[in-house]
């Protein structure tokens, strides 16, 4: 049964007790940081001060939360808005000040019901207009930044024997290949891969990416003078619960280690980020998207990339003129740092921490120019594989498929490659013993490699005629 109030108070929940904050670097804005979980993690603000927003931009947002229902509890905000309850309660009872929301009741000895005023819902209004945001308090360009910094830091590089073997084990190329490779990934540095189409190089992209150890805490959104800024995004960002106790349908805010009262759940735990952006990708896709329907924000991919890898495939087919493109990066390349535009015209500078891969199947000359490439810190030619190297990524891939693939079909498929004047493709292995898999389901048949199969799955790939 509800309890109505006139002007007194709500009492303001305590506290819980907190784990001892984990030492830190004196980064400034730095998140005060704890251990829980076996696991580092942004610690719990407990003060508006803390939270590396000004007051505000917490007030605003809640009265934007309120707009959406009749009526909200501490509870259901505290859940909303990633923030703690104590912390709320404050601004609620601030609010309640304002004459922007009163208290209808409560719901239990340390949870109450408020509701916009009127004054409140018609100030709710003006807020929305200007922005639509609502969902996880924001977090400061500048604590994301640092933050960035000090776990980019503290994850080292991979280690280059530990590249090479993963390398190995996905993809066949020359000793000398997986070499380059291996030291822009345990360098951390820029890498141009260039060479005929169809031989890895998007795979090898893939392989790098990896092999980045460890995961990082990045923000659902960041605030920058009360523009959101939304980082997350459940299409690139996988999410990790360091006591694998997170929700089956991935929802982040649904794990134990989400719900823990001792961190800022403002920030997610993910793994290193792996980014590609193909021949669709447009200049303006590397700015900030506006939404005139949530009035935000939407983060470019590079800056959802940072602490992982972007990859920009197929360079120099995008609707771009490859020069253009290129002068895009001279800057993050050198300085790692890029700036962004605000619809307003503002520009702001967000950090670019993370291995940049370019790839494309066209001749360099033609994409890029010296300038640019003496900013790539490794490049890296990956060509057609040699007889050899087919075949044994015809093995590979015909043991991953579960089907055995007989020598001298082997040897006959090399023929038929010399025969036709056909250069060998690394990608062109996999692509015809899954055609031959369509055949055999097709017919109901078990799943053989033979001369039979593969001569349709060839005629049937390269579009030839017996």
């Amino acid at each position: 049964m509800n309890k109505l109030f006139g002007s007194s108070a709500p009492v303001v929940r305590e506290v819980p007790p907190r784990l001892e904050p984990t030492p830190a670097p004196s980064i400034p804005n730095l998140p005060r940081m704890t251990r829980t979980g076996g696991a580092l993690a942004p610690a719990a603000p407990t003060s508006q001060e803390e939270t590396g927003l000004d007051a505000w931009v917490l007030s605003d947002l809640v009265m934007r939360l309120a707009a959406t229902v009749p009526h909200l509890t501490t509870d259901w905000a505290t859940r909303e808005l990633c923030l703690p309850q104590a912390l709320l309660e404050r601004v609620f009872w601030q609010l309640k000040e304002d004459q922007f929301i009163e208290i209808l009741g409560q719901v239990d000895e340390l949870n109450y019901r408020y509701a916009s005023t009127a004054r409140g819902r018609e100030y709710a209004k003006r807020l929305l207009e200007i922005s639509g945001y609502v969902g996880p308090a924001p977090v400061s360009l500048e604590a994301y930044t640092a933050m960035l910094d000090w776990q980019t830091q503290e994850r080292g590089a991979s280690h280059f024997d530990d590249v090479r073997r993963t390398i190995a084990e996905n993809l066949v190329l020359p000793d000398e290949t997986s070499e380059v490779a291996a030291l822009a990934a345990s360098s951390g540095r820029s890498l141009f891969v260039f060479g005929p189409p169809g031989n890895g190089k998007t795979s090898l992209g893939r392989a790098i990416a990896s092999t980045i150890q460890g995961e990082i805490w990045i923000p659902y959104c960041i605030d920058v003078d009360g523009s959101v800024i939304r980082i997350f995004d459940r299409h690139v960002h996988q999410v990790v619960d360091p006591d694998e106790q997170s929700s089956s349908n991935g929802n982040p805010a649904a794990s134990a280690f989400a719900q823990s009262s001792q961190i800022d759940r403002r920030w997610v735990r993910v793994r290193a980020p792996f980014v590609i952006a193909g021949g669709e990708m447009t200049m303006a896709e590397l700015d900030l998207a506006y939404s005139p329907g949530h009035r935000l924000y939407e983060a470019p991919p590079h800056l959802k990339a940072n602490g992982g890898t972007f990859m920009i495939d197929d360079f120099g087919r995008q609707r771009i003129e490859p020069g253009e493109l290129l002068n895009r990066w001279i800057i993050p390349l050198e300085s790692r740092v890029d700036y962004l535009t605000l619809r307003t015209g503002q520009k702001i500078q967000i950090p670019f921490r993370l291995m940049l891969v370019v790839a494309t199947n066209l001749r360099v000359s033609e994409v890029s120019d010296p300038a640019f490439l003496r900013r790539m810190g490794y490049r890296l030619h990956v060509d057609k594989p040699t007889p050899a190297s087919y075949a044994d990524i015809f093995r590979r891939y015909a043991k991953s498929a579960g089907v055995t693939v007989p020598e001298p079909l082997l040897s006959n498929i090399l023929q038929r490659y010399a025969a036709e004047g056909r250069e060998l493709r690394a990608s062109e292995p996999r692509d015809l013993i899954e055609r031959v898999r369509d055949l055999c389901r097709a017919r109901h048949q078990p799943f053989v490699l033979n001369e039979a199969s593969l001569a349709t799955a060839w005629r049937a790939y390269f579009g030839l005629s017996e």
